[in-house]
């Protein structure tokens, strides 16, 4: 594991002064963060405030314009590649093809990781998120809610030092709301780092330690998470982006 100049374990995420520009828009603005191996970290804020724009960079699929972005001690903007070896991402949107089944999607993603002995995580994954039953069914016939599970699945998989989970929430019933948490509790107890994108506060607060509020692409406010909740934690949130 890398390690700062002091000794101790370097951030499993590091993003310092992320630029990430669409033509003339900047979608991100100098966003800076760190997400320590084993701690979880919510990017909160409304839709365009630049959520799905920072984890895609983080996931190696939006190079970033500026600004220095590591995870697991890679540079990101560099080696793209490498970085997506330590990394699992759930986008917000898309991912699954839907002519293939649930164990289709993972039996390619053990091929394409050359993942050895993963049939018993994949059917644990699939029980946890009420996907068993519809293992061997085509994706394109689910729900919203149960592409968003298998996305967390998907990311999950391979038990990746860092876990990218973009609007994992949306959609979801309670079960597949718990299911989650449960999942990036159990990530974080075995020493993955933890970013979640989503505009659900109180969920947000749920699932993580520290929160980020963006606006406009930049950061509005820092905050430990289960500060967001409740009506105090309500009227802090509106504050940040005010």
């Amino acid at each position: 594991m890398p390690v700062t100049e002091k000794g101790a374990p370097a951030p499993a995420v590091e993003v310092q002064d992320l630029v990430v520009r669409f033509g003339v828009v900047d979608a991100v603005r100098g966003i800076d963060l760190e997400v320590p191996a084993g701690r979880s970290l919510a990017l909160v804020g409304r839709n365009g405030a630049g959520k799905s724009t920072t984890l895609r960079v983080l996931a190696g699929v939006v190079p970033a314009t500026a600004g220095q972005v590591r995870v697991a001690g890679v540079d990101v903007r560099s080696d793209p590649q490498a970085a997506k070896h330590f990394t699992g991402y759930c986008p917000d949107v898309g991912g699954l093809v839907p002519r293939s089944t649930p164990w289709e999607h993972l039996q390619l993603a053990a091929r394409l990781r050359g993942l050895t002995g993963w049939e018993p995580r994949a059917q644990d994954l699939l029980e946890r998120f009420d996907l068993g039953a519809v293992a061997d069914r085509v994706t394109a016939g689910f729900s919203h809610g149960m592409g968003r599970r298998l996305s967390v699945v998907l990311a999950a998989f391979h038990d990746p030092r860092v876990l990218l989970l973009d609007e994992p929430f949306d959609g979801v019933d309670p079960l597949g709301v718990d299911a989650t948490l449960e999942l990036v509790a159990s990530q974080r107890a075995g020493g993955s780092a933890v970013l979640v994108s989503t505009h659900l506060v109180e969920l947000a607060a749920a699932a993580c330690e520290e929160a980020i509020v963006l606006r406009g692409g930049q950061v509005a406010g820092r905050t430990v998470a289960a500060d967001l909740t409740g009506p105090e934690g309500e009227q802090l949130y509106r504050k940040m982006l005010s």
